[in-house]
């Protein structure tokens, strides 16, 4: 058994590569497993894994597979995973040297099922920080028993959170994965595991983002494995004891990151007709998660008073009084120009 297992799905990454497992491999806590997936990708990632694994025979798992896509490879990598608890790293982004040993202190004092600490998000090429954020929550513990509703406020990766491995291999799966907000909704179902998150203040994942990586085209083939997937999600937690307590909240999730993140990405689309969108997403929330339009979790004089949510808050009066647009005018200028970017 280790101490703490971190999956690394890879993908044509062979540029990014070595900066990330350098990272990993000269970690402070030494007992520690790092499971690579090589997930057919067809540059030379395979060979620069095989190096760090000869060179580190002791740390670098291998699982050589076909492509599949990080959904699979991350329930492939939680199946080999012999740690007592599970990270995850994506392979063009890297770590602080004692990011898994704050981590993992953290977790052993607060006994918490989810540990999550802050992180950069940085321009690639020339290294500017956009941001700083999930810093401000240090010392925090969210009991899902008595304020589940904060779970709203925490950004929908793995990457920056440590988990306890029974959590995950005890988690479902779905059968037909989403192609986008996948991150978002592998957090959701582990989330039905949970009892206590905690956080910590230190920001120790560079999460970079890349020139042309982002989404400027998507299909409404991906848009409907991601609706029919968040709906059996939502199927999943009404079918679950513990789930129904919180099926407000996965209305509340969906209008977040359906409402507010998946529009914001078809926005970048030059050749989808925005407004027609906007209604098609206004109907799906409607019909499947109706809830979101009166939850007290989204309702400004709520938030201010338990100090979670605000955000998220804000962009549910800017969406429901047609202001989504000339929003999103002023938050590309914002990343574009001034270059600051806020998640909401």
């Amino acid at each position: 058994m280790k101490k703490v297992s971190i999956i690394v799905p890879v993908y044509k990454v062979e540029k990014y590569l070595k900066r990330s497992m350098d990272s990993l491999v000269n970690q402070t806590l030494q007992d520690i497993e790092i499971i690579c997936i090589n997930d057919g990708s067809p540059d030379n990632c395979l060979n620069m894994l095989k190096d760090y694994q000869e060179k580190y025979p002791d740390k670098v798992v291998i699982i050589d597979k076909k492509n599949e896509g990080v959904w699979k490879g991350r329930y492939d990598g939680i199946r080999k995973a012999t740690g007592d608890y599970i990270a995850f790293v994506d392979s063009d982004d890297y770590v602080a040297l004692d990011y898994a040993e704050k981590l993992y202190t953290a977790a052993k004092k607060t006994n918490a099922d989810i540990t999550v600490c802050g992180f950069y998000r940085v321009d690639t090429e020339t290294e500017h920080i956009f941001s700083t954020e999930m810093t401000q929550y240090n010392g925090k513990v969210i009991d899902m028993s008595k304020n589940p509703e904060d779970i709203i406020s925490i950004n929908g990766a793995p990457w920056n959170k440590l988990f306890k491995a029974k959590v995950l291999k005890s988690m479902k799966n779905l059968e037909k994965p989403p192609k986008i907000l996948d991150d978002m909704m592998f957090q959701l179902l582990a989330y039905l595991n949970v009892k206590k998150i905690a956080f910590i203040d230190a920001a120790l994942y560079y999460y970079m983002i890349r020139a042309g990586s982002i989404i400027t085209t998507i299909k409404q083939e991906q848009i409907a494995s991601t609706q029919d997937a968040m709906i059996e999600i939502k199927k999943i937690y009404a079918s679950n004891k513990n789930g129904k307590k919180l099926l407000e909240i996965i209305d509340d999730m969906a209008f977040v990151h359906f409402g507010i993140s998946l529009m914001f990405r078809i926005s970048s689309d030059k050749n989808c007709n925005f407004s027609q969108e906007l209604k098609k997403n206004r109907k799906f929330l409607n019909e499947n998660f109706s809830l979101w339009r009166k939850s007290k979790y989204l309702n400004i004089g709520y938030t201010l008073k338990h100090k979670c949510n605000f955000r998220s808050a804000v962009m549910k009066k800017v969406y429901v009084l047609h202001l989504f647009r000339p929003f999103l005018l002023c938050y590309k200028f914002m990343i574009n120009v001034l270059k600051i970017d806020i998640k909401w």
